[in-house]
């Protein structure tokens, strides 16, 4: 659970891409502009990053069929 903490704030001072914030240039792909790639970029990570977190702490009690055909 550290390490997914750990890995949340960096994250989170990452997205706070002040280096980015007054450039146009250089185009990435010859027609997008930096700051936006970044971001793409960076949704692309935190989607993975939340992928991670969701498998490995997912609580197993929750898809355990027995239990919720118990309680109805």
């Amino acid at each position: 659970m550290l390490a997914v903490m750990l890995v949340a704030t960096v994250l989170y001072v990452l997205h706070q891409d002040t280096w980015f914030w007054n450039e146009s240039r250089p185009f990435v792909f010859g027609f997008l502009p930096i700051g936006l790639f970044y971001h793409a970029a960076y949704t692309a990570l935190i989607s993975l990053v939340m992928l991670w977190a969701t498998r490995a702490h997912w609580p197993a009690h929750l898809d355990d069929e027995n239990d919720a055909t118990k309680q109805k």
